[in-house]
């Protein structure tokens, strides 16, 4: 074997265990000694293993050996640039997050760059602490992104679940439990906090079921009104009431043979109580003015935000009715309880609103990140899915900074402090106040660049001064230029 030979098999195994104990492992293609130096050092000192290539040929080289988890790259290299290089790079790592480096920063390098799938595009000199927040950034979205991945291949091939992500000791007990009391017949009440994901849970229990093939039907009770709610679960035969015109089917015989799932059965009435009580128990009804018992096969799976124990304690809720229906129940865990699932969820969110959008997927920033992971999540999942798909709509970047999450994730509440402090002032007043502080905070995170918030803001720079005087915006001296 030849020196060159056993030099790259021992470079190999060296990549293959610093995967392995989850070292980041970083390329470099670079033609310059000193920059390729000036790197190396920097984030080996920060723990991230390093291989190096001196052109765009040996970087092809050692990217068909070896997995990476970040590719630095020069734009200018002998031969073919990095922009060129760059589709073929991703034909052979896909999901290999690339930042092109270069002395020439100019618009149409970036874009073009960008087009051919780079992730970022850092300028020479680089500032250290940027590039490595870049690089830690990159490396986290995609590790991410890859675990999210890898979690649904395995509920999908374990379990058959859809769109359920979580890895936290509470989803996967949860999961466990759902495979197990899937395929059988018995009712299944779901509790959990609004927001937890219900449905979801009931669409998995279903789908692992033997009434996979046979309809999955839904009905908010809460949303649905009293006076509705008869005839939609039940039907209804012709002039029953005033506007039945014709006969109708309810939701019960629409999903004979497979799974009705009754949401926010805390909020149903005594009177409907006792009707479901009794279809549980024998598995019959009449159509609403009707007088031919129906019979069907269906299973029920209910879910409620609701202490139903409670309930039954003030007499809100039947007895009988709940131990009918708590037979298995599932407890799903609140998001603050499971905040190791933040990012795979945040990640999957991401993904999915970028695909809906048609626009590239964005990562989060590390103060995005962290502020994601204080957050109570009042709102669990669904809260968090809405701040991502916000994040993705107003996203002018490649990442999503703590300015476009919701305010209630950042504390920028304006309107309940002004009615605190100003009870007796106008809505006129609280606009203006509003419109002055927004504008004020924007200054301030743009380090009282005008030109910058103007462009923020999408309105000409004399408007935004026009404001600002209007408003008597108090101008500070600005920081950085």
């Amino acid at each position: 074997m030849s020196e060159a030979t056993e030099m790259a098999a021992e470079s190999l195994h060296l990549q293959r265990t610093a995967q392995a104990a989850g070292t980041p492992h970083i390329l470099i293609i670079d033609d310059e000694a000193a920059i390729r130096e000036s790197l190396e050092t920097l984030l080996s000192l920060e723990g991230f293993t390093i291989t190096i290539a001196r052109d765009g040929v040996s970087g092809l080289e050692q990217l068909a050996r070896s997995e990476y988890d970040l590719l630095l790259l020069d734009l200018a290299l002998p031969g073919e640039s990095g922009i060129d290089l760059l589709p073929r790079i991703l034909e052979m790592q896909p999901n290999l997050p690339v930042i092109m480096i270069t002395a020439y920063g100019t618009v149409g390098n970036v874009v073009d760059a960008i087009r051919a799938g780079a992730e970022n595009f850092v300028q020479k000199p680089w500032d250290n602490e940027k590039l490595l927040a870049d690089i830690r950034t990159a490396i986290a979205r995609r590790r991410a992104e890859e675990e999210v991945i890898q979690l649904k291949r395995t509920l999908k091939q374990r379990y058959n679940f859809e769109n359920i992500v979580g890895k936290s000791e509470p989803m996967l007990r949860l999961f466990d439990l759902i495979a197990q009391v899937a395929p059988s017949r018995s009712t299944v009440l779901i509790q959990g906090e609004s927001g937890t994901g219900k449905e979801l849970i009931a669409k998995a229990l279903h789908a692992n079921s033997p009434r996979r093939d046979h309809p999955f039907v839904p009905v908010n009770t809460g949303a649905v009104p009293s006076d509705l709610l008869e005839s939609t679960l039940f039907g209804h035969v012709k002039g029953a009431f005033t506007s039945a015109i014709t006969a109708k089917k309810g939701l019960f015989e629409v999903a004979n043979g497979g799974t009705l799932f009754l949401d926010e059965i805390g909020t149903m009435n005594m009177d409907m109580q006792a009707k479901i009580l009794r279809v549980l128990q024998d598995r019959r009804f009449m159509h609403l003015g009707g007088v031919q018992e129906i019979q069907v096969d269906v299973r029920i799976i209910a879910a409620t935000n609701v202490n139903l124990q409670e309930a039954v304690r003030e007499g809100r809720f039947r007895e009988d009715l709940f131990y009918r229906l708590n037979v298995i129940t599932l407890e799903l865990p609140p998001l603050r309880l499971r905040r190791e699932d933040i990012p795979l969820l945040a990640a999957h969110f991401l993904k999915f609103y970028a695909r809906e959008n048609g626009t590239e997927e964005p990562s989060l920033s590390p103060e995005t990140m962290r502020i994601l992971m204080e957050h109570e999540w009042p709102g669990n999942v669904r809260e968090l899915e809405n701040a991502m798909e916000r994040g993705v709509v107003l996203a002018t970047s490649r990442t999503i900074t703590p300015d476009l999450l919701p305010a209630q994730l950042t504390g920028s509440t304006y309107s309940a402090s002004l009615l605190d402090h100003k009870p007796d002032a106008s809505l006129f007043d609280l606009m203006e106040e509003i419109e002055r502080r927004i504008i004020s905070d924007r200054l301030e995170r743009c380090h009282w660049n005008q030109t910058e918030a103007a462009e923020y803001f999408k309105i000409p720079l004399s408007t935004l001064n026009q404001k600002i005087k209007r408003l008597n915006v108090e101008i500070k001296k600005r920081t950085r230029d």
